[in-house]
């Protein structure tokens, strides 16, 4: 489920990106096109039946309570879409408020829903909200290729998503992100003067294109220095594809991969150590330059890990939540952050293995400035790694008894959102305690569910009756 895999293959899969059974509640947006007819907590209609009491059992009337107490809450969603309309948004953009870094879960890593709800938001942030990156939980050199892409239509979107998108990243290689890509350069198009960019804030992998931008600076600004670049990035430059230098660099010994970051760490505080040149110019190229170098350094030290540390993984949480908010604050974007519930969240459901997500390391540095949206999902389809490693397509049936979704999915509404910041106390009394909750990673069955507090995770829920899984770019 983590970097704690057993072989170096499935450490390699979880490590870089996936999270492989997150940690938090998951849910899906409902793929369908209208808002299906209101039920009862009673009464099901035909389009939306309630799950099946346990035999011998009925609902508690505390849990009667919550339902009530959500429904007087929950904004229902109508689609998940990206090209329908905004109506139904505007209780979501009361959410965000002010927020300039909005973290988006997702309850499984392969549900189209998900990424389809995601591209939706964007679009609304962008249009009504004046938000302006997409961050999403892959390496910082693929978020470059993709960002020169998506502002300066350089590269073919698919050509980079196949070739970057790899390894422990492939979940990301679907129709909706390219749809996504597309549409930002769409926007990008129309509206040269007001661009929107991708980033990446992850570091399972440092492409060819991140050490040449340093060494080319390098070169240009401070020619003296690099020889002994050259010398300490030696041997770690990629020259094989994704998938052949992941593997490879995994297999390294354990004091091979230190004294690689260790050659890393040097390079970047030579560079820290100078001061850049005066006009504003030169000053934006050295601060890029220096961030660039942080990020080999990131993915050096990465590796460094004994991977059966939870030091490894609280390590990856802390450096995406740097690189969102170095982001944000070096452009000045609003930011929508796209990654598992789990590292959105504020809570860890696992601290044996994570101590501590991305998103509490994010509110430690912004404060309310960041909101978490998590998601939860009642049946449905992901694509996930299966016990034999292939990547496949899985389906679950109705959440069980006494788990949150089941609860959450008794809500009058197919798909819903809820500010559980401001819900009534009866719903934040039953969101508080801790719950079987779905949280599905990279990898199916390993670690699919956990026992999770929704309201201390979160700020707010998006509840989707049924997911289906996502459409392989390739497929």
């Amino acid at each position: 489920m983590t970097w704690l895999a057993k072989s170096t293959q499935s450490r390699l899969l979880v490590a870089s990106a996936l999270c492989a059974g997150a940690l938090l509640a998951a849910a899906a947006p409902a793929g369908a096109a209208g808002l299906a007819p209101p039920r009862t907590t009673a009464t099901a209609s035909a389009a939306h039946p309630a799950a099946p009491a346990a035999p011998g059992t009925a609902a508690a009337p505390e849990e009667d309570a919550a339902v009530r107490a959500i429904e007087r809450a929950a904004h229902p969603l109508l689609s998940t879409d990206p090209s329908g309309g905004f109506r139904d948004l505007r209780p979501f953009g009361r959410t965000v408020g002010d927020a300039t870094i909005v973290g988006i879960g997702e309850a499984t890593h392969g549900s189209h829903e998900f990424f389809a709800f995601k591209h939706r938001a964007f679009r609304y942030l962008v249009q009504e909200k004046g938000f302006r990156t997409f961050a999403l939980e892959a390496p910082w050199s693929t978020g470059l290729r993709l960002d020169d892409y998506v502002r300066y239509g350089k590269g073919d979107p698919r050509q980079i998503m196949r070739e970057e998108f790899r390894n422990a990243y492939r979940v990301w290689r679907n129709q909706e992100y390219l749809e996504l890509i597309e549409w930002m350069r769409s926007w990008n198009t129309a509206h040269p003067g007001d661009p929107v960019r991708f980033m990446g804030n992850d570091f399972g992998y440092a492409g060819p294109e991140l050490y040449d931008r340093v060494t080319s600076y390098v070169g240009r600004r401070f020619p003296a220095l690099l020889p002994r670049f050259t010398a300490l990035y030696q041997g770690l430059r990629p020259t094989t594809d994704v998938d052949t230098y992941m593997d490879a660099y995994m297999a390294k010994p354990l004091s091979e991969r230190r004294e690689m970051a260790r050659r890393t760490g040097q390079a970047l505080a030579m560079l820290e150590g100078r001061r850049p040149g005066g006009g504003h110019a030169e000053r934006e190229a050295y601060t890029w330059a220096v961030q660039h170098a942080r990020a080999i350094d990131q993915t050096a030290r990465g590796y460094a890990f004994d991977f059966d540390d939870p030091a490894a993984m609280r390590y990856r949480d802390q450096l995406m939540a740097d690189n969102t908010v170095w982001w944000q604050r070096h452009t000045g974007d609003r930011v929508l952050l796209s990654a598992h519930d789990a590292h959105v969240s504020y809570e860890t459901s696992f601290p044996e293995a994570y101590p501590k997500m991305q998103g509490a390391f994010i509110r430690d540095r912004v404060g309310s400035a960041y909101l978490s949206v998590g998601f939860t999902f009642d049946r449905g389809s992901f694509n996930a790694s299966g016990p034999d490693g292939v990547f496949t397509e899985f389906t679950v049936g109705p959440a069980g008894p006494g788990s949150n979704e089941r609860t959450l999915d008794a809500v009058r509404y197919r798909d819903y959102l809820v500010d559980m910041r401001t819900a009534p106390a009866a719903a934040r009394d039953w969101l508080a305690v801790a719950r079987p909750t779905r949280s599905i990673g990279a990898a199916y069955p390993e670690n699919s569910e956990f026992r999770i507090s929704l309201l201390p995770s979160h700020d707010a829920l998006i509840h989707l009756h049924r997911i289906s899984a996502a459409r392989p770019l390739d497929r």
